[in-house]
């Protein structure tokens, strides 16, 4: 892969050559099949990279392109009143896909029905921590109150899909939506395609029609586009990215890593967290099985996030610790030969199978028993998310962590905080940072998210980070399309230009 073209793609800014006149369908080749198609459920990436913004919008969003910060979408304009709560002012003409006009009435059931028991929309995880309600204020304006006072408020509005207030609230299968397209065939194990909507409020987009397809393996999807049978596929590996024509890298903004369940022994001792680090070769993996470009992870959040702190630093390759850490354990009676299961995505990302594969060799070759199973997407997240399984043995969730909003908020609480939904432990001192940083503005929010950061990685030994990603996406020389740090996540049809 030749240098200039991943510097090239990385600029993530580059704007799309304009006057374009070409309209048409495509297809669109992903690794991960969608489970559900549910609104509420968009934040998770295999679902959002179908119907965010496509089928379902959110009040605000934020602008990766044009670096503009937060940008209106379903939301015109906001304000914050003096009590600290946020107004909202719809945009008017609006009707979802059902015909229904869009109004104050559907955000505020959309906001009730992410927290409702009735379902585990995922979206919800974005706020923890806080209470939160929102108020009619007429049909076009809503207030949002949040305790303790939430300064990214807008911003947090990006992940709410706006449903009819007519939805019920346990989770749907066909979602309706105001976004630029609707819903007009789900075969599962096939196919997913979405139609353009004449009626829609904004602009008309040059993809008239996409056709979602889903291949495992990276280098079927790149042939898929390279023979004409698919037009993009967003994610292959670093070893297919060979035509400087069609294949792009970016800069990612998952983060692979291991969480880690500290709630059973042996991985309740810090001593063993400490040596599953050490026994793990990081280096090694670059320009192997993980992009030479990747950077080597020592937080949750890509180092463009608020707050990322460049004084923590990574844990060396260091097999002899690890087994010193491992035998200091077991003096102690910790029962380190128990055997911990390894939990890993199918397809979550390329070379998965690899990768989990080698790290399960060097967790091996320093005295570790490891049972290494892969799952597909909804068994994963049992997994992941609470409530854990009664009477597990010790787990550990190889996952990857998605954050392009540029804010610790959207993973701290629920990642790290005792009530967090994907929470491996409970630490006090963590829980009073991150409802402190959660509340705080300007340089004392970034100083408390850097202390936040420096502790779960030295103190705590929260978990196993390894690799701030760098993706790879093949793109027809028919279309105009430049991925984003948010690609991975949202792959918005009307950002595609047809040549």
């Amino acid at each position: 892969m030749k240098k200039t073209l991943i510097l090239g793609a990385l600029m993530l800014c580059t704007a799309l050559t304009p006057a374009f006149a070409a309209s048409g369908p495509i297809k669109v080749v992903l690794a991960e099949e969608a489970d559900l198609l549910e609104p509420c459920m968009a934040t998770r990436s295999n679902i959002g990279r179908v119907i965010m913004q496509n089928v379902s919008e959110t009040l605000t969003e934020l602008d990766v392109r044009g670096q503009q910060g937060v940008t209106p979408r379903l939301a015109e304009k906001w304000e914050q009143n003096a009590d600290g709560s946020w107004r909202f002012h719809l945009r008017q003409g609006v009707k979802f896909s059902d015909g229904t006009t869009f109004d104050a009435k559907d955000v505020k059931h959309s906001f009730d029905r992410i927290f409702s028991d009735k379902n585990a929309c995922e979206s919800r995880r974005y706020f923890g921590g806080m209470k939160i309600e929102a108020k009619i204020v007429d049909d076009h304006t809503v207030d949002f109150s949040a305790d303790p006072v939430q300064p990214i408020l807008p911003l947090l509005m990006s992940l709410v899909t706006i449903v009819p207030e007519e939805t019920p609230l346990e989770f749907i299968r066909e979602p309706v939506g105001t976004g630029p397209y609707k819903l007009t065939n789900w075969t599962p194990g096939q196919q997913i395609v979405l139609t353009a909507r004449d009626d829609y409020w904004g602009a008309k987009p040059d993809v008239t029609e996409a056709t979602y397809l889903f291949r495992a393996d990276p280098s079927v999807r790149a042939a898929m586009v390279q023979a004409g049978e698919a037009d993009l596929a967003p994610s292959i590996s670093q070893l297919e990215a060979t035509n400087a024509a069609t294949d792009l890298s970016y800069l990612d903004s998952e983060t692979v890593y291991l969480r880690i369940d500290h709630n059973i022994a042996p991985l309740s001792d810090v001593r063993v967290r400490r040596a599953l680090n050490l026994a793990i070769d990081r280096q090694a993996f670059l320009g192997t099985l993980v992009p030479e470009s990747a950077v080597l992870a020592t937080a949750i959040v890509p180092p463009t996030t608020l707050g990322w702190n460049p004084d923590v630093k990574q844990f060396p390759f260091d097999p002899e610790g690890a087994k010193k850490l491992l035998a200091e354990a077991k003096a102690d009676g910790v029962p380190v030969d128990t055997s911990i299961e390894v939990i890993a995505r199918s397809a979550n990302f390329p070379n998965v199978t690899e990768i989990m594969e080698a790290i399960q060799g060097q967790l091996q070759d320093v005295g570790f028993k490891i049972d290494l199973k892969f799952v597909e997407v909804a068994e994963h997240e049992g997994y992941y998310s609470k409530p854990f399984k009664e009477g597990r043995g010790p787990q550990i969730v190889a996952a990857m962590h998605d954050n392009s909003k540029g804010d610790p908020s959207f993973s701290m609480f629920f990642k790290y905080a005792t009530e967090g939904t994907q929470s491996g432990f409970s630490d006090p001192k963590v829980d009073d940072l991150i409802k402190r940083a959660s509340a705080a503005v300007g340089d004392e929010r970034a100083k408390l998210w850097s202390e936040v950061i420096a502790y779960v990685h030295d103190d705590v030994v929260a978990d196993v980070l390894l690799f701030h990603m760098v993706g790879f996406a093949r793109v027809s020389e028919r279309l105009a399309f430049t991925p984003t740090i948010a690609t991975n996540s949202t792959l918005q049809l009307s950002e595609i230009k047809i040549k």
